[in-house]
């Protein structure tokens, strides 16, 4: 089972990515950003989860982790499954690796997108008008989730490297540079 960690701050390119992974190597795309999203905006749990998210917090590890199980448990049969936004923390990455060892699998890899500070601050604007995601066009909310992104999760990196996990790939270039590098990373990982 290939289960790859697709990491890196708010407008790396996670998504875009995610989508050609899938396609490639026939995974399941879990992004907690969208899954979170399409809560049921009138439940507990989605006013909750927003409560934090709308000012560009971290939803609590408890929650998101259930959260995460529980989309997790809806493709018994995948080949794999990419990870894109968990873990966020270390206690996530903890709570991923428990839970896929109780499935008699794990993390096969970290592929880590670096891309610069300013560079995240131009794709997110830019991302803000394409799709209309007010988190991403408001810069106070924008620098909040870079700081989160570098206090809370960028040290996740340094957990999946102590495993001898981690991949990091240059998040700076054209989208089909991107994807090669990746693609590579995972082929030589394989």
């Amino acid at each position: 089972m290939l289960n790859i960690v697709l990491f890196g701050p708010p407008g790396a390119g996670k998504g875009t990515q995610a989508d050609r992974l899938k396609e490639k190597y026939d995974l399941v795309h879990i992004s907690t950003g969208d899954v979170f999203r399409a809560l049921d905006p009138e439940s507990d749990l989605a006013k909750l989860a927003k409560s934090y998210s709308d000012k560009g917090d971290l939803v609590p590890d408890d929650i998101t982790i259930k959260i995460l199980e529980s989309e997790v448990t809806k493709y018994p049969n995948a080949k794999g499954v990419i990870y894109d936004g968990f873990p966020r923390t270390t206690g996530q990455a903890k709570a991923l690796d428990l839970f896929l060892a109780a499935k008699g699998t794990s993390v096969t890899m970290m592929l880590s997108l670096v891309v610069p500070e300013d560079e995240l601050k131009t794709r997110l604007i830019g991302r803000a008008k394409d799709s209309g995601r007010e988190d991403d066009a408001n810069p106070i909310i924008i620098q909040n989730r870079i700081n989160t992104y570098n206090k809370s999760t960028a040290p996740v990196a340094d957990y999946y490297k102590g495993q001898g996990k981690l991949i990091d790939i240059n998040g700076v270039g054209s989208i089909g540079d991107i994807t090669k590098s990746l693609f590579d990373s995972i082929e030589i990982t394989k």
